[in-house]
């Protein structure tokens, strides 16, 4: 546990020697190997002071630091223009440590600690290397959209201590709050990192703005922190949560068939993408709010898979980019003529995202269907809306980008690299290799 704290913290100064970016790449490679490799059956191997993790926390992390080492094969031309490229991983290692420490917290508190933490690197990320100026304004929203609901937490985990006088997740298990404000307190941080329809504002602005590794990391694993904080805080507000879960859930529902229509009117693909995050992270927030045990083994399940595959598709999205100056729909059109090799990667993810199979977000989405209906039949209508429209704006994004006449003003292109072939790889066969081992999503409850 604490041994992979450590060589994140010794990783540090080796970002700023000469040359060292493959190195740190390689490193980083070495120790998510190295993290994969410790599963075990018995989690205690895993436990220390303040940190340790089950396996809901193990499945997380370890997409941390799959997704962080994925952001800097992507992130090729930070190097390539040496573009304050020691400081750029500096701050993905500040980030994956932040975010390792936030998913193995045992304690409330440090576990809020790091949450926000997480934050600041990702301001960074976008302020720096983002590239319109409009950067600025979407990283205020993701600021004050953050800030906004982590004083009310802060509040409740007080007020927790106050009358439980320990805040280690384990302990909560004895008490059980009827107390709706502190019930409010605790959920909304987590809602508006999901993001939930309503709060999810800032989420398409900060995916636009922000460079391929902001998006990846955002996409990837920022936003499941969301979902972990609520599976975590609803071990102590069950009752008052089975009261109130069915307004979060309606709008959830209705949200996610809106965005959904939304993806529809997109020109710009970096937006559509996020747009679709927001109706996926739906799904998430519908099935979690049922609290029945579908609900919770298929939300651990979705956000795995939606790290995996929204990632894949935003460095598709940015290999566009780099070769074509433009993320606009109407100008990445024909694709499949400049770069055929390109299209299968394209299809595949795509695929990916419409919950195809064997892909694990088959897996997840099943799962909260089933959750979701068997708590109340009537929400299978939202559903249809939303699975349907899920594929429509899929096929919307891949027949409009690889089909047709290609754009006039585009007079080369290259093919991808091996590197981008490589990382299209390597999202693309975990998300589809897990569901094999489906079965460990049942052991983290």
């Amino acid at each position: 546990m604490l041994s992979y704290l450590m060589y994140m913290v010794f990783l540090t100064p080796l970002c700023f020697v000469k040359k060292s970016w493959w190195l740190v790449q390689n490193l980083l490679f070495f120790v998510s190997l190295m993290f994969l490799i410790n599963i075990d059956f018995f989690c205690w191997s895993g436990l220390s002071y303040i940190f340790g993790y089950d396996y809901l926390s193990y499945g997380l992390v370890m997409l941390s630091f799959w997704i962080c080492v994925l952001m800097i094969t992507a992130s090729y031309s930070v190097i390539r223009y040496k573009f304050y490229n020691n400081l750029f991983l500096f701050m993905i290692l500040m980030l994956l440590f932040m975010l390792y420490c936030t998913f193995c917290s045992l304690n409330m508190i440090s576990f809020y600690f790091f949450f926000e933490g997480s934050l600041i690197p990702t301001l960074f990320l976008i302020f720096g290397w983002g590239y319109q100026p409009e950067r600025l304004q979407a990283g205020i929203y993701l600021l004050f959209y953050t800030l906004f609901a982590s004083s009310p937490l802060l509040l409740g985990i007080m007020y927790l201590y106050s009358n439980l006088n320990c805040l280690v997740f384990s302990m909560f298990y004895l008490s059980d709050f009827m107390n709706f404000y502190l019930y409010l307190s605790m959920i909304l941080a987590f809602l508006i990192k999901m993001p939930m329809y309503l709060f999810h504002l800032w989420l398409p602005k900060a995916h636009v703005e922000a460079p391929v590794s902001g998006s990846m990391i955002l996409a990837g694993v920022l936003l499941k922190l969301g979902g972990y904080g609520l599976l975590r805080v609803f071990e102590y507000l069950m009752k008052i949560g089975m009261l109130i879960n069915m307004f979060w859930l309606s709008i959830s529902l209705v949200g996610g068939f809106l965005v959904s229509l939304m993806c529809l009117r997109q020109v710009d693909m970096k937006a559509l993408i996020a747009y679709s995050s927001v109706a996926h992270m739906g799904l998430v927030v519908g099935g979690l709010m049922t609290l029945n045990v579908w609900g919770f083994y298929m939300t651990f399940v979705l956000m795995i898979a939606h790290g995996l595959c929204s990632s894949g598709l935003f460095c598709l999205a940015n290999i566009s980019y780099e070769r074509l100056g433009s993320r606009s729909l109407l100008i990445n059109k024909g694709l499949l003529n400049l770069m055929p090799s390109m299209a299968l990667w394209w299809f595949l993810l795509s695929s990916c995202n419409m919950a195809a199979p064997p892909s694990l977000n088959l897996l997840g989405e099943i799962g909260l269907f089933n959750s979701m209906v068997g708590w109340m039949w009537m929400v299978m209508f939202f559903l249809m809306l939303i699975s349907f429209f899920s594929a429509a704006y899929t096929l919307y994004l891949y027949s409009y980008s690889q089909h047709g006449i290609c754009y006039s003003g585009i007079y080369s292109s290259v093919s991808g690299y091996c590197r981008e072939y490589l990382l299209l790889m390597l999202h693309w066969l975990p998300l589809n290799l897990l569901i094999l081992k489906s079965d460990f999503v049942l052991v983290w409850f």
